[in-house]
């Protein structure tokens, strides 16, 4: 067949799936008057069966690895394959570093645990009251924490870096290049905005607070969401239109950033009075996003119509369940909680796939998360005061490190894009930890 022949039939058979694909996305919002329109304009059959949220899980994920591609400073590779109208090679966002570890491919293996690499430490600064929390940016650039004491502290990794050579012969290095005033009450999480140079908090003072983090002189929020609630998580969506809090109340507030209204889902489980959320987290394209509450109980909810799609009840048993991600999948969520576990669990099903344990935590609202590339597992042991790893695949401890706190540290938050994650204390400090070389 002729080339130009054969790409044009290509094309019309990928024109055909797209459009397919946006008169479903509109019936399953129930535009259905643009639904039609559209179905009308491009011959497509109204009732065409199509997944809910593929378009936008599409959406998402090419836009996504076109971030990630700009990040690492890579030609844009995005090639379709009109057989399935996916980005080639991107059936899940892979990391900077390496592709995502298949949990449900590879047995437990006993002995056949990896090494984790040696790690330096620096106390990098002290908040003037407990350090509550930390959050890298998406490009891994950045480093925000926020504390008891209301303040929040933004950090430069590059001048972090270079505060940690060992020649460094510059003077003083500050890698603390904003601290930002304006909120009444502590500090409970921070997100950064996907695409803008933009900074969110939640506060126990029931408000979100927005900062510019690119003004060398901001030291207050330009925009304030109030809710009617102690804010005790965020989360942007991928596309950073939306972003979902976390409150006392048990189900998640979406607001839109653009006019701050704010959604509730009305098609929510029985939820009781100790339900209140300790962690909400986004999936990698936003189609689904997670609660982690104080009820034990790990909720997925759904990214479109908000409503609730599997509620994992006593997934700590009765303790807390204070923290819970995606895996950058989506196929699976590891959770923490006060019952001194941490667990990995099937988005499909709902079965518990693994189990982390050997570290106690019953106190702080501890977090378990991954590495960059999804190997390894970290969490705290608070009687011990040690940072401790797991190999994700095998669930062996690989390593019990000295958390050089004071007290146990209360946060850990790994860098998205390197080897190196944060670690916040209740003796007020923050320590980086990067890998040695």
């Amino acid at each position: 067949m002729d080339s130009s022949l054969e790409n044009i039939l290509q094309d019309g058979k990928l024109y055909r799936q797209l459009n397919s694909l946006i008169v479903a996305h509109l019936r399953h919002n129930n535009l259905n008057q643009a639904a039609s329109a559209v179905a009308s304009a491009t011959m497509t059959p109204l009732n065409v069966e199509a997944p809910a949220n593929r378009l936008l899980e599409l959406v998402a994920m090419g836009l996504a690895v076109e971030k990630d591609e700009m990040v690492r400073g890579v030609p844009s590779s995005l090639s379709y394959d009109s057989s399935t109208l996916m980005p080639a090679g991107c059936g899940s966002i892979h990391g900077s570093r390496s592709a995502t570890v298949d949990f449900s491919a590879v047995q437990d293996t006993k002995g056949s645990s990896k090494s984790f690499p040696k790690h330096e430490t620096r106390h990098l600064s002290e908040h003037k009251n407990v350090a509550r929390c930390a959050r890298f940016s998406p490009d891994g650039k950045y480093i925000a924490t926020g504390s008891s004491d209301t303040s929040i502290k933004l950090f430069e990794v590059s001048k972090i870096k270079q505060m940690m050579l060992p020649d460094q012969r510059d003077g003083p290095v500050r890698p603390v290049i904003r601290t930002f005033y304006d909120h009444t009450q502590p500090i409970n999480d921070l997100d950064f905005h996907p695409e803008s140079n933009i900074l969110i908090s939640a506060s126990k003072d029931h408000t979100i607070k927005f900062f510019d983090i690119s003004k060398m002189t901001a030291k207050r929020a330009f925009r304030v969401i109030q809710d009617t609630h102690n804010v005790r998580s965020v989360s942007f969506h991928p596309s950073g239109d939306f972003l979902l809090a976390g409150t006392d109340h048990p189900i998640p507030h979406l607001y839109d950033i653009n006019t701050f209204q704010c959604y509730l889902s009305a098609n929510v489980p029985e939820i009781g009075v100790g339900g209140a959320i300790n962690q909400v987290r986004y999936s990698a394209t936003g189609g689904m996003y997670v609660t982690a509450s104080k009820d034990g109980a790990i909720r997925i909810w759904d990214g479109i119509n908000a409503s609730c799609v599997r509620s994992i009840v006593g997934a700590h048993g009765t303790s807390e369940a204070t923290s819970a991600i995606f895996t950058k999948d989506q196929r699976f969520i590891l959770s923490c909680g006060k019952d001194s576990t941490v667990k990995l669990w099937e988005v499909s099903t709902g079965r518990l796939v693994k189990q982390y344990l050997g570290a106690i935590h019953t106190q702080l609202r501890c977090q378990a998360i991954f590495n960059d590339t999804e190997e390894f597992i970290l969490s705290i042991d608070e009687p011990n005061n040690e940072i401790v790893v797991w190999d994700a695949v095998t669930t062996e401890k690989v390593a019990r490190w000295p958390s050089n706190h004071i007290g146990a540290p209360r946060w850990l938050e790994h860098s998205p894009v390197e080897a190196a994650f944060v670690s916040c204390g209740t003796d007020k400090s923050i320590r980086y930890w990067k890998e040695n070389l």
